[in-house]
């Protein structure tokens, strides 16, 4: 009895939501954690190297921006991990464990609109998670350079190479903050596993959110795979009631004609 009811529980669980769930989970996370360390990083260099200041009020720099991801990380995170939760429960209700509780009627009555509902919500997450990732390559674009500078730095040499900040539009045109491989802080900075650490964060973040957008395309395959289970359910039932009435009518004439035939014998 133990093992049949382990055999029935395994047999309930929705696998591909599961591992849709799991890599979704571990996307959000990757790109959570090592994005919001990412830019704690980036604070410190612009601060140390670039000599980079903080605007006194409240002016939007570039210290402001990154708190304002800082906290939108913060905000994907917690909404993430409600929304794969929703998607596991859905999963679970489409499954035929469920289906042998309950019966088609409650499945298909509310789990027809569920399932399409979580369809049009998961793909527009897809493209928002797009989006992050093709926003995410930009920082891992600017360290890049950066790096390539500090790497052509050390195999060349007497070669002045500047990063000036203006080119990525992080400070306005007025402003002048550059780095050159002449300069002390250049080659601290290259030096530095600060650099090299915050680099890495990046790419792992890109990955992270890579990993999101194939949890938000399974998703969709899994979803719609249910839509169309609890659509055939649907129009199982449908049958099974017409079927159902049409021989409940033919029963009632049946006992009808049998009446008859016994009265008129009688």
């Amino acid at each position: 009895g133990c093992f049949e009811c382990c055999i029935k529980c395994l047999g309930g669980i929705p696998y591909a939501s599961l591992i849709a769930t799991i890599l979704l989970y571990a996307g959000v996370a990757l790109f959570c954690g090592c994005g919001h360390e990412a830019l704690s990083g980036t604070v410190n260099i612009l601060q140390t190297y670039f000599e980079m200041t903080r605007a006194a009020g409240d002016v939007l720099d570039v210290f402001t921006m990154i708190d304002i991801f800082k906290y939108v990380i913060y905000g994907v995170a917690a909404a993430f991990f409600v929304y794969g939760i929703l998607l596991m429960v859905e999963g679970f209700f489409t499954t035929g464990a469920i289906k042998d509780l309950y019966g088609d009627f409650k499945i298909t009555t509310c789990g027809r609109c569920v399932s399409a509902w979580f369809i049009m919500l998961t793909y527009i997450f897809m493209l928002a998670w797009l989006g992050v990732t093709a926003f995410t390559s930009l920082p891992v674009y600017m360290y890049f350079n950066l790096w390539t500078i500090c790497r052509n730095a050390t195999i060349v040499d007497g070669a002045n190479l500047c990063l000036d900040l203006r080119q990525y539009g992080i400070v306005t045109i007025g402003e002048e903050k550059k780095v050159c491989t002449t300069s002390e802080s250049f080659i601290k900075m290259c030096d530095s596993n600060e650099l090299n650490m915050t680099f890495h964060l990046f790419i792992v973040a890109l990955a992270g959110a890579g990993a999101a957008v194939i949890a938000m395309v399974h998703y969709l395959m899994v979803l719609s795979a249910n839509w169309a289970y609890v659509k055939d359910a649907c129009r199982m039932q449908k049958y099974e009631d017409i079927k159902s009435k049409e021989e409940q009518e033919l029963h009632d004439i049946h006992s009808t004609r049998s009446k008859e035939r016994l009265n008129a014998y009688t």
